[in-house]
């Protein structure tokens, strides 16, 4: 059903979400999620088509000209920075995408069922798990684990998520991660192979070759379905970076689309802006004597 106040748009129920992609994939179409830091950016990725918008912390870092990982520290509240773009950037300027809310599920501040009230409330139609500590390896993911900040909060908050009647797409970064969403009731699973190369912030050395890439997310995709057989796959991150790219996963594994945060928001800023500006300075001018 459309928004029962104003007819049209967000917030939409989990199930109108999941008809909204399957209907797309009737089409023979790919599922694409883009990420978005600012209102601009919203307004333009969905006049492209995208599915689903949405909103992480990282991407004020992004658009500041950060690389993305700054999300991922303590340079901010993760949950507010979040809710605040979606409530005063995007969601106001968004007319029909479902627009999802990144959410810092290890936070030990929060009551995230009260969280997940205000982001419902708000206008959200889903949320996703970001900052999320699956991406965060060696002694200090043993750290986190240990110290009541370990990526069970993550789970669970899927499992309130769908409770809450919230449709859900989360990142995994390994196998067992995709078992226990998938457990969890997550709706579309992302499989996150690291840090996007590319352009002047991506990384150059801490990421993986297409093929790897294809085999790693095929890997999460086959331990998911040994729980559930009705979740979709996007890919996402490390060599994943162009259309091209995000074809040839298509093609190598079951996944059924894409996930670009700065493959698309940050790449498409940088590459036009700095071919616009030389286009500029370009221009004749007359000579003054």
């Amino acid at each position: 059903m459309p928004n029962p106040w104003t007819g049209k748009g967000n917030p939409y129920t989990r199930t109108e979400v999941l008809e909204r992609l399957h209907d797309t994939l009737s089409k023979g179409l790919p599922i694409i999620a883009a990420g978005a830091g600012t209102g601009i950016s919203a307004k333009f990725i969905e006049k492209g088509g995208a599915d689903l918008i949405i909103i992480y912390n990282s991407g004020r870092f992004r658009m500041a000209g950060h690389g993305s990982t700054a999300g991922m520290m303590a340079y901010g509240d993760a949950n507010a920075v979040a809710m605040e773009i979606g409530e005063y950037e995007v969601l106001p300027i968004v007319e029909e995408t479902p627009v999802i809310c990144g959410v810092h599920a290890t936070d030990p501040r929060r009551r995230m069922w009260h969280w997940l009230g205000k982001v419902k409330d708000m206008g959200f139609s889903g949320v996703n798990n970001f900052p999320t500590h699956t991406i965060v390896d060696g002694k200090f993911r043993q750290v986190l684990e240990e110290t009541g900040m370990s990526v069970k909060k993550e789970f669970e908050m899927v499992a309130l998520a769908r409770r809450m009647d919230l449709f859900s797409i989360v990142y995994v970064d390994a196998p067992e991660e995709a078992k226990a969403m998938a457990e969890s009731g997550a709706d579309v699973i992302i499989a996150h192979v690291g840090t996007t190369v590319g352009g002047s912030i991506g990384v150059v050395d801490a990421t993986m070759s297409l093929p790897e890439a294809a085999k790693r997310t095929q890997l999460i995709i086959d331990a998911a379905r040994t729980v559930r057989d009705d979740i979709l796959f996007l890919s996402h991150g490390g060599p994943i970076n162009t259309p091209e790219d995000a074809a040839y996963i298509n093609e190598h594994t079951d996944c059924v689309g894409f996930v670009g945060a700065s493959s698309l928001e940050r790449m498409g800023v940088e590459e036009s802006l700095t071919n616009l500006t030389r286009t500029f300075k370009a221009i004749p001018v007359k000579r003054k004597h």
